[in-house]
């Protein structure tokens, strides 16, 4: 079996190698940081999927002394064939010297066969004193593809894509936090074009990597499914001890449960985002960022999330139909069709009248209290009767589901999660609306989800998520 291909990352200090590391590995535990010499041993980080090592990038520290090393170079060889062995020797004779430690430490995996990805800084003039470097990168006759990782907001890639262009087989501008996940599969096949005994190995990481993408969207669908179950049918629950006159203590117990309620609609909703974000392999948002939450004036309960996350009436009242002339047949199935229908007629009716009566609010539930016997009252408050609260949870979680899915793994900022200014479901095909409100009826009944139910509301998702990133992209 051929070997995993192997890419040392090189330049000069500060360009962004390690983000093209952190983002090409899918690896956020790599520490990037603005000051120079961060990096200072190489550092393997395989991409594994499915257990099977893909390839494996090389963290590697930047050039310090290239002038001084290219005159040593220059000083030991006899021919241009002979170029590749000085490089090693090089190495061989200096690595325990510490004037050229760096030199020897991201020279040493090429010398072991890895393929150079060099990487520059677009954003910055281009200077002939980046060409020692080049020149000894291609002394070692390795497979080159160079980067132009525009780091600042101005842009000299132009003449950078000319100079680069004479020591390197493969010029590109990669942004490292930003670049969209088809622009790391062209590296991949650009790589395989250079070195033939790569070409298969590269392809098939290709077919991996998307097959990868495909199966955690797919994912991302049965968790957030599962979440809304989860919170739509959300009930607390407790039973107290009354005394004699005892009212003060009940309405306490109601105000617990309310708070206990809308906590743990909060904490399930971050138990979601966690599991997407480490789907994705975002383990570290959290610990390396700024805590991940929503603007304070756009909780979970508030009404601007209503306003930027719920639907219209007139999608209630589509969807309301269709679920409501499903639990019509009902009637119908009774009477053995003497209805003609008319079960469904009017539980469509039903369904369509209570969607848009309610479609313009956010409404909550009430604490319940039952009576008092032997000196014990229960209160239950939930689950939740309004249908906007499912899509407010619905479009705050794909909105991330979005986020987490195109962010690179070099982005270090905070994660922003704003609202919609705009909504975007409108455009979802009747049959998975009209899935997503069933659910959301059986779930505010408290009536079981069956796994009939939930595969239809896991498709309907997964018809969502597709909707809002075609959405997403058609508006950059």
């Amino acid at each position: 079996m051929t070997p995993a291909p192997v890419f040392a990352v090189v330049g000069h200090p500060n360009k962004g190698k390690s983000s093209v590391v952190a983002t090409l590995s899918q690896n956020d535990a790599i520490a990037i940081a603005l000051e120079p010499g961060t990096t200072r041993e190489r550092q393997a980080y395989p991409l594994t999927v499915d257990d099977r090592v893909l390839y494996t990038l090389v963290d590697t520290p930047g050039f310090q002394r290239p002038r001084r090393v290219l005159q040593w170079l220059e000083a030991h060889s006899l021919s241009a064939s002979d170029r590749a062995e000085t490089v090693a020797a090089f190495v061989t004779q200096h690595r325990d010297d510490p004037r050229f430690h760096d030199e020897c430490e991201l020279l040493a995996p090429l010398i072991d066969g890895a393929g150079i990805i060099y990487v520059v800084d677009g954003s910055v003039p281009y200077s002939s004193e980046h060409e020692a470097e080049m020149t000894v990168l291609r002394w070692t006759g390795r497979p080159s593809l160079a980067l132009i990782n525009s780091i600042g907001p101005d842009d000299h890639s132009d003449a950078w894509q000319a100079a680069l262009g004479q020591f390197f087989q493969v010029v590109r501008k990669f942004d490292a936090v930003r670049a969209p996940f088809d622009q790391h599969l062209s590296l991949l096949r650009a790589f395989g074009q250079l070195e033939p005994a790569w070409e298969q190995p590269l392809e098939q990481a290709v077919r991996f990597l998307a097959s990868q993408r495909e199966q955690r969207q797919a994912r991302s669908a049965e968790l957030i499914a599962d979440a809304l179950i989860a919170m739509m049918g959300w009930q607390e629950k407790n039973t107290l001890q009354i005394a004699a006159g005892g009212n003060d203590t009940g309405e306490s117990l109601s105000e617990t449960l309310r708070q206990r309620w809308y906590q743990h609609q909060r904490q399930r909703e971050q138990q979601l985002r966690t599991a997407i974000e480490q789907l994705y392999q975002h383990t570290r948002i959290r610990r390396q960022e700024a805590e991940l939450s929503w603007h304070s004036d756009h909780d979970l309960f508030s009404e601007d999330s209503r306003e930027a996350w719920g639907v219209s009436r007139g999608y209630l009242a589509t969807a309301g139909f269709g679920a409501g002339a499903l639990g019509g047949a009902g009637i119908d199935a009774v009477t053995f069709g003497a209805s003609l229908g008319t079960g469904a007629l009017i539980g469509g009716l039903i369904g369509a009248a209570g969607s848009y009566f309610y479609g313009d609010r956010l409404r909550f539930p009430a604490v319940k209290l039952g009576p008092i016997r032997a000196g014990l009252q229960t209160a239950t408050f939930g689950p939740v009767q309004d249908s906007q609260f499912g899509y407010v949870v619905l479009g705050r979680a794909v909105d991330h589901w979005w986020q987490i899915s195109h962010r690179n793994h070099a982005g270090r900022d905070l994660l922003d999660l704003q609202p919609a200014d705009s909504h975007w479901l409108e455009g979802l095909q009747r049959p998975y609306r009209q899935a997503i409100q069933k659910a959301f009826d059986r779930c505010r009944k408290r009536k079981e989800i069956d796994p009939a139910a939930r595969a239809d509301l896991v498709a309907a998702i997964g018809a969502v998520l597709t909707t809002y990133d075609d959405w997403r992209l058609n508006r950059t």
